[in-house]
């Protein structure tokens, strides 16, 4: 396969945080149009690696190369849904005005957004089940009601891959099935999504594709090839293996 027919491909990538190792030689090639799950325990990158794909965290060694090229030459083709921990929810804004900020990329700085822009907006809140709260300010929302709005703002974006940084923590369960549904439809539409999860559980049901991450790359392919409870060892250790298997 070529390289731009990668959505994205990663070649002997190294993090370091004060010059201890937070992802170490890692080398991954992601296809165009899958649902992939980015596994392994904590303290084992993953967060570290969509930061690093979005160039927000600088690596100190590797390439990261979107479409086969740059990712700041494919900014608009990438969407980002952080971890909900990390979002400042008492900034004094409503759930609207949240999922419109996902219309500035294509707009730029500038211009502001128009009634176009605005029905995307609408059309994104009512897929995720928040239409009913678009004047609602963001603070008063649930957790998962946030994440919604979240997944809204990046469906506006209308981007080729989306990176998800634990999108169904804190989640109930009716959110998390409406999440997964909306990340199948956009697979089907050949988008490609790449999903921080922790779930083990849940991966066969939700994805088709998993990374098993432990600071080094321990595996990369389709869940039906590599879930296996040898990477599930290689990645978690001999007694989280027995645990999952229960």
């Amino acid at each position: 396969m070529k390289e731009k027919n990668y959505a994205i491909k990663i070649d002997d990538l190294t993090v370091a945080y004060n010059y201890k190792p937070v992802l170490w030689d890692i080398d991954l090639k992601i296809p165009e149009g899958v649902l992939m799950a980015i596994v392994g325990p904590n303290g084992a990158g993953k967060s570290t690696l969509i930061k690093s794909i979005l160039n927000i965290i600088k690596p100190i060694a590797g390439t990261v190369k979107v479409f086969g090229k740059p990712y700041k030459q494919q900014v608009d083709k990438v969407a980002y849904v952080p971890q909900k921990g990390s979002v400042d929810w008492d900034f004094p804004t409503i759930a609207l005005d949240v999922v419109m900020m996902g219309t500035y990329g294509s707009l730029g700085w500038i211009k502001r957004p128009g009634q176009k822009e605005k029905k995307q907006a609408l059309e994104a809140l009512e897929k995720v089940g928040m239409l009913a709260f678009k004047d609602r300010q963001i603070s008063q929302l649930s957790g998962g009601q946030q994440q919604r709005i979240f997944l809204a703002r990046a469906l506006v974006q209308n981007a080729s891959i989306y990176l998800m940084d634990e999108p169904f923590q804190g989640v109930d369960a009716t959110t998390e099935k409406a999440i997964i549904n909306i990340l199948k439809e956009l697979r089907h539409a050949g988008k490609t999504l790449i999903v921080v999860h922790h779930d083990l559980q849940t991966v066969p049901k939700y994805f088709d594709w998993v990374t098993f991450l432990n600071v080094k790359g321990i595996a990369s392919g389709p869940v039906r090839d590599i879930f296996n409870d040898d990477n599930l060892t290689k990645t978690y250790g001999i007694n989280y293996k027995v645990a999952v298997n229960k």
